[in-house]
Order: C-alpha cells, then sequence, then structure tokens
C-alpha cells in the first residue's frame, strides 16, 4: 500500500520557506504566523521521517531533501494553477481605467512593452479624471491616498513636483525670485514650494487653471507659464529639451499613483497585467 500524501498545506508551506530561505517571509506570503509555518515544518518532517531544515538560530538552510521536495511541489502547484485557470473564462480584453497623465506619460510605453511580450491580449484605455467604481474596469490607474473600498491598490509614483518651464523662460531664472514674477500654471502646491527659501518673493500671478498635469505640462510647452509636474513623469520632455527644470529642489503632497484591482480579482490575465505595471513603474524611480 502507497503510503498516504503529507497534507497539501503542509507542502505548499515547505515550498515557500524553501524559496524564501526564511520562515517569517514565508509565513508573510501565506497569511499565516511565523509559528504556525514552523509547526508545519516540524510535522512534516515527522511525517517524512527526514530533516528539511539545517536551523542556525533565526537562520534556517534547507537541506537537499527539502530543495528537491520544493521544486516539485513548485512545478505541481504551477501545473494546478495552469489547469485552474484553463477552466475560468477567459477576459476578451483587459479595461484599463487611467487619469490622462498616467496614461499619456507612462501607460501608453508599458503597454507598448507589454504588448511585445503578450502580442493576443486586447486592452483598452478609458483616459479620465473621473473615479470608475469597482466593476467598471479591470485594472485602474488612479491618483489618490490608496483607500478605496473593495478595491487594492499598489503604490507606483508619488506625487514629487518641481517647476518646469520652456526654454525660453528658463533663460530669465537665476534664482526663486525671477520665477515668482513669471505666470505660473495655478497649482496648490506652488505656495509650499516657495515657502522653502528664506528669500521673500513678490505676489505669485497665476495664468489659466487645467485639470491635470498633462495639460500644465502642454501649457508650460507652449510658454504660458511654469508648471509644478512630476520629474518622473515628465523624464522624457526634460531629456529632449523641450522642458527645463531650473531648481532641483522639490513638493510632495500626501497622494499618490497607484495601480489598483477588484479585491476579488482572481483572472490570471489581469493579476499578471498589473504586477508588469507595477514592475514597470519601478525600473523607471
Amino acid at each position: 500500500m502507497r503510503a498516504r500524501l503529507p497534507p497539501l498545506e503542509s507542502l505548499r508551506v515547505l515550498e515557500a520557506c524553501v524559496r524564501h530561505q526564511n520562515m517569517t517571509r514565508a509565513a508573510r506570503e501565506l497569511g499565516v504566523t511565523a509559528a504556525a509555518v514552523s509547526l508545519r515544518i516540524r510535522d512534516l518532517e515527522a511525517e517524512l521521517g527526514t530533516k528539511l531544515f539545517i536551523r542556525t538560530g533565526p537562520k534556517i538552510a534547507a537541506t537537499p531533501a527539502a530543495r528537491m521536495l520544493a521544486a516539485r511541489v513548485g512545478e505541481a502547484v504551477a501545473e494546478l494553477r495552469q489547469a485552474v485557470d484553463d477552466c475560468r473564462p477567459k477576459p476578451g480584453r483587459i479595461l484599463i481605467s487611467a487619469v490622462p497623465t498616467l496614461a499619456t506619460r507612462w501607460l501608453t510605453n508599458a503597454l507598448t512593452e507589454y504588448h511585445r511580450l503578450n502580442p493576443s491580449l486586447d486592452v483598452f484605455v478609458d483616459a479620465s479624471d473621473s473615479l470608475r467604481p469597482a466593476g467598471s474596469f479591470d485594472i485602474s490607474l488612479r491618483h489618490g491616498r490608496g483607500s478605496w473600498k473593495g478595491i487594492t491598490a499598489h503604490r507606483i509614483f508619488g506625487s514629487e513636483a518641481t517647476p518646469m518651464l520652456s526654454p525660453a523662460l528658463a533663460s530669465e531664472i537665476h534664482g526663486p525670485s525671477e520665477l515668482a514674477r513669471l505666470p505660473l500654471i495655478p497649482d496648490r502646491r506652488w505656495r509650499g514650494w516657495f515657502a522653502q527659501f528664506q528669500t521673500p518673493v513678490t505676489p505669485l500671478h497665476f495664468t489659466a487653471d487645467y485639470s491635470s498635469q498633462e495639460l500644465a505640462a502642454r501649457a508650460a510647452l507652449a510658454g504660458a507659464g511654469a508648471a509644478l509636474l512630476s520629474p518622473v513623469l515628465f523624464a522624457r520632455l526634460l531629456a529632449e529639451g523641450k522642458l527645463v527644470r531650473p531648481f532641483r529642489n522639490i513638493v510632495t503632497e500626501a497622494n499618490s499613483y497607484f495601480v489598483a484591482v477588484a479585491e476579488t480579482e482572481r483572472r490570471t490575465a489581469v493579476l499578471e497585467m498589473r504586477d508588469f505595471l507595477i514592475a514597470h513603474a519601478h525600473r523607471m524611480l
């Protein structure tokens, strides 16, 4: 008679421990306590009758038997995951809701790279400042605090900003007092930026107001005035010399940019694209 299999959960714990080489990190991934992971491993060692980890204080080292078993378990779990995914309906296309600045300055480049790897996946981008409710999108690129009901949000960019303006206007700038005399594209962070300097500034003069950084950037490109823009999202315009950044000083706010999906989202295609977008954004920082 063949010996019965150990509990599948114990095998999953083993695979995570070998992959992380750390029980605390494995526990964090699995959503359990480190004590629960340690108990699972001890029970598994007793059931198999073999040592799986060598413990030296808080550190663990997987034995050859543990590495072999974990590798096979990982392959089996991947097969199971693929089988389950094959049973789920595939999204006809992925709908991405995005604030215009992210859609223009980052998402288009990220999706171009993604489609080289996944040419058969259809994607539709809805660029809008409106906050779309859960269920109306597959992935949402949002600006805010990241605490939306029913949504799992991953921070990708902060809200750092610095003055940028056309090369012609920038030639007049030697310090913050000269900048203060120029037309400024409205932004609630301007006074916070100027407050970093001890030099008094004249009353600020503002131009037409715009609803997004993208529109403010276009106004700055046209020479309408200086705009507070993200040095990350608008790095290309700086590199091309179309905009100039006269100061290294930045101003920040509590809001950030996030990649978000519904808490209940389980479709592999959607989660893989979310993870790709997060990784792509982090490479820019």
